[in-house]
C-alpha cells in the first residue's frame, strides 16, 4: 500500500553509533557509523532480510546523507552499500566526501561528465 511508506522513519541511535530506519517500533535496518567532530565515517549497513528488495536501504541512506548535510559534515563512505549509493547519485552527494579523499573511496573527483 501506498500508505507503508509513510511508516518508516529514520532516527540516530548514537549510542549504538548507527542511524536506523523503523517501521513504526520495528528496527528494519541500520547504518553504523562513527563520528569525529565534522567527519561521519559510515562503516556498514544492514537491512532486516524481510524488508529487503523494498528501497529500505536507499531511503535509509539518502535520508543519513541529507542529515549530514543538514549538520554540516563530511562524509567518509567505508560502507560499500553507503559508497555505491553516493556514486548512483554523485550529482548530489559527492560534495559530502573531501574532494582529496574521493579517489580512496574509488570515487570521482567531481560529477562533471560522470555517467558520459
Amino acid at each position: 500500500m501506498a500508505t507503508e511508506a509513510a511508516e518508516f522513519s529514520v532516527v540516530d541511535a548514537p549510542a549504538r553509533q548507527r542511524f536506523e530506519i523503523r517501521d513504526g517500533d520495528r528496527v528494519a535496518g541500520f547504518t553504523e557509523y562513527r563520528r569525529r567532530g565534522d567527519v561521519i565515517a559510515f562503516i556498514h549497513t544492514e537491512v532486516a532480510s524481510e524488508y529487503e528488495g523494498r528501497g529500505v536501504g536507499s531511503r535509509l541512506i539518502s535520508s543519513v546523507l541529507d542529515i549530514a548535510r543538514e549538520d554540516g559534515a563530511r562524509v567518509l563512505p567505508f560502507c560499500p552499500f553507503v559508497r555505491g549509493y553516493i556514486a548512483k547519485h554523485a550529482d548530489r552527494y559527492l560534495d559530502l566526501v573531501p574532494a582529496d579523499l574521493r579517489a580512496d573511496f574509488e570515487l570521482p573527483a567531481d560529477t562533471s561528465g560522470s555517467g558520459v
